[in-house]
């Protein structure tokens, strides 16, 4: 069996992720671990003993024993990596947003696509869209027992990542974490936006917008709410989330709510009632690296796999959305006395929603 060498560039939370992915599939080998941060390749150097850890991506770029790499570093970087990737001719395999700017994102779409004619596969972690739980409702939607699809609610509330901890690159949180949510809305659409309006709040007086809720229509004709932020709870004793999405048809429903562990899906339709509970799955991380490895042993593309236009436009979409809160009324509510102690919490917390890891401690 064909061994599909990877390298990882940026080993902080997603990088670690991916290594626990591939070091269980017999499929790939990890070669190289790359990260500047000299704790951060102690760690690798830990986990991961067969594969060389260096501080200069470009070693990993330009390695012969590196088929595909994976990107993990900030959004501000990636467009250099995939360019570097794509002429060194490795397949990639890419966190998301492709790019600090939208512009940028587009391009790496037109590299990607002129890359795909060169037998090179590009990727990018749209994990909702490999969802087994989000697969099943649009086969339910799509299979007649809601009758016609009208109305789309995605709602996804944690604590969640706090202003001023990191990623400024990817935005504000409706960016960096709504992007997926938008992107979902197109996925069980499959179709794009006609009409929006937003209403954001700078929480904690944050200069940035820390929850978004935006309504609208699809080219379709459904409507759709969907509603982020990372602000439930951030400082109370016991922390929860609100998370679910619902489809809802002219003749019956389903729904999904999940509690990072388990999914559960119920079906009211118009033939039968159904409760469906399966295991969450986490980022699908499993899932995408099997599309890939799919795809580059068999030279077809796997159909599953999301393209780089999939994040390039939910990228898009979800910036014109806040920018659209931008023209209306943006209150700013509680004040950054109370951000500073969410951000000593969370740096002090061991288990907690979204924490960066610090260093060796967080595996």
């Amino acid at each position: 069996m064909m061994i599909i060498t990877v390298g990882i560039i940026g080993f902080g939370r997603m990088g670690r992720c991916y290594l626990k992915a591939l070091q269980a599939d017999s499929r790939y080998r990890v070669t190289y671990i790359c990260d500047p941060v000299e704790e951060c390749r102690t760690l690798a150097a830990r986990l991961a003993p067969e594969a060389k850890v260096v501080a200069d991506e470009e070693e990993v770029l330009q390695a012969e024993d590196v088929a595909c790499v994976v990107l993990c570093a900030l959004c501000d970087a990636r467009p250099k990596e995939i360019a570097r990737a794509l002429a060194c001719g490795k397949h990639v395999i890419t966190e998301k947003p492709l790019a600090e700017h939208i512009e940028q994102e587009w391009q790496m779409v037109r590299l990607a696509e002129e890359a795909e004619q060169r037998g090179l596969f590009c990727t990018v972690n749209m994990y909702l869209q490999n969802s087994w739980y989000h697969h099943l409702m649009r086969d339910l939607a799509e299979s007649g027992e809601l009758g016609e699809l009208a109305i789309m609610r995605i709602c996804h509330m944690t604590p969640g990542l706090a202003p001023g901890e990191g990623h400024e690159a990817e935005g504000p949180s409706f960016h960096d974490c709504g992007m997926h949510y938008v992107g979902l809305a197109r996925f069980f659409a499959r179709c794009d936006f006609k009409t929006w309006h937003a209403q954001a709040l700078r929480m904690w007086s944050w200069k940035d917008p820390w929850w978004l809720q935006c309504h609208g229509t699809m080219e379709s004709g459904v409507v759709f709410d969907i509603t982020q932020g990372f602000v439930y709870g951030q400082l109370s004793k016991d922390q929860t989330h609100n998370s679910y999405v619902e489809l809802i048809g002219t003749q019956g429903f389903c729904r999904m709510t999940h509690d990072f562990k388990t999914a559960v899906v119920e079906l009211h339709g118009v033939t039968r009632t159904e409760r469906i509970e399966r295991p969450h799955g986490g980022k699908n991380i499993d899932v995408l690296i099997d599309e890939m490895a799919q795809s580059i042993l068999s030279g077809e593309r796997h159909p599953n796999m999301p393209l780089f236009s999939c994040a390039a436009t939910a990228s898009d979409f979800a910036w014109r959305m806040l920018d659209d809160a931008r023209q209306h009324d943006l209150p700013a509510i509680g004040n950054l006395d109370e951000l500073e102690r969410i951000r000593e919490r969370r740096r002090n917390m061991t288990d907690g929603y979204g924490l960066l890891p610090r260093n060796n401690k967080n595996v």
